[in-house]
């Protein structure tokens, strides 16, 4: 399918990844709709930083991915469906794991009744890798066991379960596409990698982390958001489960010393006890099968780990950037 014209929704629009579609979507020639989340101070979140002649070709609306009335107005006229918007963190999910359910279960149960009704060629619900919990196997392909070892996990495996349903119950068009580790530019510090760069740059000689033995597969987010495109444009992808992996494996001690050597090669790494996950909560070993992907779409990696940390390491230096972030604290 060629998605340039077609009119598009990207929900989560103002988060992380989802910013950095729109932008691409853009670029391609889309007619792009973002939701963003609605909020008192009328912010869009990372949408506010785009160029002006990007968010200018965007017609943003806010609203609340939990509201069906909100889903619905926000889908009508869509051809293809991004459905991005979560809750993402962690640790937050062991204090509020009822909000989790309602923004990632119940959100997602919302987009896929509003494409039950209307004219979606296409709708692609975002999962993550860590509806697979530990690798049992690897790489790990999508067929790999599912395990929930977080409130979190519990919730995007419950999404995905209904899309689906939803699929062979309704014939609905959906693909639940399962990212690895995304990171650059503008991620939350509630992930490692913008904690490492910011506590390097600020100058701490001490880095702070919790466990540094689980291992991750870390994808750039120009890698993860061509994956999506790729989907988005392949006939070959409704009713399938597709990860987005690189298929490297990289330890966080050895993250963190990639970073260290960077940026501050004087810097060492301490234990922060309050950042370590309980111990049978946190997940020890991910890294995925990109194969999948590359047979049923045009998708090929274009980032090292090593390039990325490079171009994300770029944008943190610029200081209005850094200054949006909070280095001395533990991020929840």
């Amino acid at each position: 399918m060629d998605l340039r014209d077609r009119p598009v929704l990207v929900t989560g629009a103002d988060g992380f990844i989802g910013s950095h579609l729109v932008e691409a979507l853009v670029s391609r020639g889309c007619h792009v709709r973002a939701l963003a989340f609605y909020n008192a101070m009328n912010s869009w979140g990372w949408l506010d930083t785009l160029p002006r002649d990007v968010i200018s070709a965007v017609d943003v609306v806010t609203g609340d991915i939990r509201d069906p009335n909100g889903v619905a107005v926000a889908m009508s006229g869509r051809d293809i469906v991004f459905h991005l918007a979560a809750l993402i963190g962690i640790p937050f999910s062991y204090h509020s794991p009822d909000t989790y359910v309602e923004t990632n279960v119940r959100g997602t149960l919302n987009v896929l009744q509003a494409a039950r009704t209307l004219p979606v060629r296409s709708l692609l619900v975002t999962s993550t890798s860590e509806v697979y919990g530990t690798a049992r196997y690897v790489p790990m392909d999508e067929q790999h066991p599912l395990q929930a070892q977080s409130p979190y996990s519990a919730t995007k495996i419950a999404a995905d379960r209904l899309a689906e349903a939803f699929h062979r119950s309704f014939n609905l068009p959906v693909t639940i596409v399962r990212p690895f580790n995304t990171f650059g530019p503008r991620q939350s510090a509630r992930a490692v990698i913008p904690t490492l760069i910011t506590q390097l740059l600020n100058g701490e000689a001490e880095v702070r982390l919790g466990a540094v033995s689980p291992t991750r597969d870390f994808n750039y987010v120009t890698d993860t958001v061509n994956g999506f495109i790729a989907i988005a444009e392949s006939d070959q992808t409704a009713g399938e489960e597709i990860n987005i992996a690189s298929g490297r494996e990289c330890g966080i001690g050895a993250l963190a010393q990639l970073l260290i050597d960077r940026i501050n090669p004087n810097a060492r790494i301490v234990t922060d006890e309050e950042r370590v996950r309980p111990a049978t909560s946190e997940v020890e070993r991910l890294v995925g099968d990109n194969s999948k992907l590359m047979t049923l779409t045009r998708w090929r990696s274009s980032h090292t780990l090593e390039q990325g940390l490079d171009d994300t390491i770029d944008w943190f230096r610029i200081p209005e950037n850094l200054a949006r972030y909070k280095s001395w604290l533990y991020n929840v």
